[in-house]
């Protein structure tokens, strides 16, 4: 095992990469049940969609540890899960074998990127402050998750600031719903506030963060992970713990209907009419690039992120990645890795696969090595015959954990020349904005259109790489169709 995964070489032990693995699962396990349920509401069939999503996310997370040997965990990305039912199918009106098709499309173009070269030469291209600014934002974006997930905060919104209920256009008159609220979004007008600490489930967070810096601080061995069972074992007579065995997801039926999933991308009703209107062509080729976008850039800004703070992907790394031809270095093979999930998880029946910040629990927990990737891809398998024992695991017992990797990762910062505005300006949108948007891809963009933008106008846009301005431009033009369909 240690030849294979080279665990003396990274400074870690079998041991440290298990128990890394398992944090990076329970920080990531509520995707297995989000992202079926959000696919359930575009049409696809949820206990197919369950299984799919499993597959997916064993697929490309094993290829991540034993063909690239880093600790990173793929599973269908929650924003981009989103964009596929609301937006790709809810708003634009596509089919969902026709958005499993786009998604598939999507990993094709991700694959030639990659065989290519142009996704590395990209990475190549990021100035090292928008890097080190990337890092410091999957900090804040990974904190804040934490931070929500703990019920910390609280959102009050006027009914004049609403702007939809139930994916369509809201008025302050209107009050009954035939089938209640499931969702609704709020504009500018949305204030954040301290939650009030009578809830159960706030407390326990907050027991668990003060259990899991305990522990940390402490250095006691495994202690997110260790952090995470003491919250979930603690959370019982809370209430907050519900040891209630769920079968929402059974293993026999997700069998029987992934046959209506499997595939279905290239059917009648999938890539089989999504071309033959000529006048709706622009805006499949639109809802691709987007797609593509968003997927190729949650997953360098997960591995830019961590991989450097790390050393994972710093050091002789970088230099493999920059001056060897094929598959040489890490970065390389992770990019392959999440390239081909993506294209695995449409054929099955779940939208785009990507690198999971949460893996940035497993890394704050010692994980260095592919066999960290492996131990989150047992536990993806199992969950399959076992995810009725997962729902157990309450997300506040969990938050503690996302919340101090915040902290680790927060030092990043310090690398940033806050008082030179050409260089903190693109910084600050890059960090601030993921974070704040709940988006990594959008921080990148907004970093990317800063940094272009302040050289220009400083008379020095030669020094920005061409594909640092191809992306901006791609990125506005996305952002612009979006704001008008």
């Amino acid at each position: 095992m240690d030849k294979f995964f080279h665990l003396k070489k990274s400074g870690t032990t079998a041991g440290t990469e298990i128990g890394a693995g398992l944090t990076t699962f329970f920080a990531l396990s509520y995707a297995l049940f989000v992202v079926p349920g959000v696919l359930n509401e575009a049409g696809i069939p949820g206990q197919a969609a369950f299984l799919a999503t499993i597959i997916a996310s064993v697929v490309g997370t094993l290829i991540m540890g034993l063909f690239a040997n880093v600790p990173y965990a793929l599973a269908p990305g929650i924003g981009l899960n989103a964009f596929f039912t609301y937006t790709v199918v809810m708003s634009l009106g596509f089919r969902w074998q026709e958005a499993l098709a786009l998604v598939f499309f999507c990993g094709v173009i991700n694959i030639i990127i990659t065989v290519t070269k142009i996704r590395k030469m990209l990475i190549s291209a990021i100035p090292i402050n928008l890097q080190v600014a990337i890092s410091g934002g999957i900090g804040c974006f990974i904190a804040y998750i934490g931070i929500k997930n703990a019920g910390f905060i609280k959102f009050t919104t006027n009914a004049k600031d609403i702007l939809s209920v139930n994916n369509k256009s809201f008025s302050g008159a209107q009050e009954h719903f035939s089938n209640g609220i499931s969702s609704f979004v709020s504009g500018g007008g949305i204030v954040p506030a301290l939650s009030n600490f009578d809830n159960p489930e706030v407390n326990l967070a907050v027991i668990g963060i003060l259990v899991t810096v305990i522990l940390l601080v402490r250095k006691v061995p495994a202690a997110l992970l260790v952090g995470i069972i003491i919250t979930t074992i603690i959370g019982i007579p809370m209430g907050v713990t519900d040891l209630h065995i769920s079968s929402q997801y059974s293993f026999s039926a997700s069998v029987s209907q992934l046959g209506d999933t499997f595939l279905a991308a290239f059917g009648d009703k999938g890539m089989g009419s999504l071309f033959t209107d000529p006048h709706r062509i622009p805006l499949v080729l639109v809802t691709i690039l987007s797609f593509s976008l968003s997927d190729t850039f949650d997953s360098l800004g997960t591995f830019i992120g961590t991989g450097r703070q790390t050393g994972i992907f710093a050091g002789k790394e970088e230099m493999k990645l920059e001056q060897e031809p094929g598959f040489k270095s890490k970065l390389d093979k992770a990019l392959f890795a999440d390239s081909i999930a993506t294209g695995v998880g449409s054929l099955f029946g779940t939208s785009n696969v990507t690198a999971y910040v949460e893996s940035s629990a497993g890394i704050g927990a010692g994980g260095r090595t592919g066999l960290t990737s492996v131990t989150v891809a047992i536990m993806f398998a199992l969950s399959a015959f076992l995810s009725p024992f997962l729902s157990i695991i309450p997300s506040v017992a969990v938050a503690p954990s996302l919340i101090m990797v915040g902290v680790m990762m927060m030092s990043n910062f310090n690398d940033i020349p806050w008082k030179d505005l050409e260089e903190a300006i693109p910084a600050f949108m890059a960090s601030i904005v993921m974070a704040f948007t709940y988006n990594i891809t959008y921080g990148i963009a907004f970093g990317f259109i800063f940094y272009t933008l302040v050289k220009t106008v400083l008379g020095k846009g030669k020094q920005v790489h061409p594909l640092i301005w191809v992306v901006s431009l791609l990125f506005v033009i996305n952002f612009a169709v979006l704001a008008l369909i």
